[in-house]
Formats: C-alpha cells, structure tokens, sequence
C-alpha cells in the first residue's frame, strides 16, 4: 500500500476526528487532565496549553470536519 496523498489527507482527518470527539468530563478529566483552574497572571503550563488547543480545534473545526467527513465517505463509497 503506497501511502499518497489521499491516505495522507485521511490520517489527518482521522487524527483531528479524534481530538474532537474527547469529552472532557469523560475522558480527560479521568487521567487528570480536566479544566484547570488557575490563578490571574499566572503563565498556563503545558497541559493548559494542550488542552486550550483541544478546545480550540473542536471550536474551529467542527462545521468543517462535517463537510469534509461527508465527502470523503462519499468518496470511498463512489471510488471504493
């Protein structure tokens, strides 16, 4: 299986799927990495910053991923 850009561009997809669909209260906050809470001017360490980007990307790419997932399922279903 040779890997091209289509099976690259599904790994990403895939990948930025399975950020979105972390639920904090269910998953994240089970291995400690739930909402912290923080004093002001405090500088956030790396696991508020990890998760700042998880609920960034499930922000920004949720109405996106939905468009994208339809048409790469419609593609496999079209093109096998």
């Amino acid at each position: 299986m040779v890997l091209g850009l289509y099976s690259l561009l599904e790994s990403v997809v895939l990948c930025i799927n399975a950020v979105c669909i972390l639920h904090e209260e269910r998953f994240l906050s089970k291995i400690g990495w739930g909402s912290d809470q923080r004093g002001f001017g405090e500088e956030p360490g790396v696991k508020a910053q990890i998760i700042n980007l998880i609920r960034s990307v499930r922000t920004v790419m949720k109405i996106p991923l939905i468009v994208v997932n339809t048409a790469m399922i419609l593609l496999k279903l079209v093109f096998g």
